[in-house]
Formats: structure tokens, C-alpha cells, sequence
């Protein structure tokens, strides 16, 4: 059993003139992103890896929520489609049991949606941990169960 957790950056700054990729975590984004790693690990996971999109409030975002994790920065999820992001997690190493995606809506939100189904918004700082039975690089949409999810207005 393996458990994929797709967290959305926190809520970031929009400042004219600032490029995309360049947009800091507000205040609120700081707090948001350090409550989903403590509600991460209150509900009992361990992430082994940190998949994350370069942008700067999705490194942020990850460094706060996951401090003691090693985080792997992938240009490919800036951006990304849900089949993209899917085939990146299906890159994972196979002996990982636990791994979070950080990245952006809308690609997070239809990954999720396209592996367990569900009808939820996906605000800033929101996560979902989805549960597969299959290895990594047999992970098919549809075949998911989502296990728990948060967001940040309604925790």
C-alpha cells in the first residue's frame, strides 16, 4: 500500500511586475503551509519524498509543511497537466511508501479528482493523501482511495 499526497502551494502574493514563478507566500500562505505539514503528520504520514515545483511559493510551501524532508525540485510540474504529474509520480522509487506532489491548480486538483474521484475545491494550501495498491509505475487513474484531505479554511 502506498499513499500519494497532492498539496497545492500556499496562498501567494500577487505583485505587479513579478514574474509567475517569482511569487512569494503571503503571511497567511506562510502559516498555511507550515498547519498542512503538522496536519500531514497528525494524521499519521511520513513522507519519504518530496516531489515540488521550483516556483518560489511552492518551495516555500514544502519547506515549511516537510523541514526535515529532502525535497526534489521538478521543473516538469511547473505547469503541469494531470498526466504529466501522474507520470512523474510513476517515476518514484518503487520502495517509497509515502510521497507528496507540491505544486499547482489545475493540474493538483484534476490529479487528484482523476485518481480517487471526489467533489471538493482545492484552495491554496490544501492536500489531498490518496491511497494505491499498485506499484508506482503501474498508477492508473481511478484506482485511488482518498483517505483524508484538508484545507486550510475549513481546518
Amino acid at each position: 500500500m502506498r499513499t500519494l499526497i497532492v498539496l497545492r502551494h500556499a496562498k501567494a502574493a500577487q505583485i505587479a511586475g513579478l514574474l509567475d514563478r517569482e511569487r512569494p507566500l503571503t503571511d497567511r500562505g506562510e502559516r498555511d503551509a507550515e498547519r498542512a505539514g503538522d496536519e500531514i503528520r497528525a494524521a499519521g504520514f511520513a513522507p519519504e519524498a518530496v516531489l515540488c515545483s521550483p516556483a518560489l511559493r511552492t518551495r516555500r510551501t514544502a519547506e515549511l509543511a516537510f523541514p526535515d524532508a529532502e525535497i526534489s525540485y521538478e521543473r516538469d510540474i511547473y505547469e503541469a497537466y494531470p498526466d504529466e504529474l501522474l507520470d512523474l509520480v510513476r517515476r518514484c522509487d518503487p520502495g517509497l511508501g509515502t510521497v507528496v506532489l507540491c505544486g499547482h491548480n489545475p493540474g493538483v486538483h484534476e490529479l487528484a479528482l482523476g485518481l480517487a474521484g471526489g467533489d471538493y475545491v482545492f484552495r491554496p494550501g490544501a492536500f489531498a493523501a490518496i491511497r494505491v495498491e499498485s506499484p508506482w509505475a503501474e498508477l492508473s487513474p481511478g484506482e485511488g482511495r482518498l483517505v483524508t484531505r484538508w484545507d486550510p479554511k475549513e481546518g
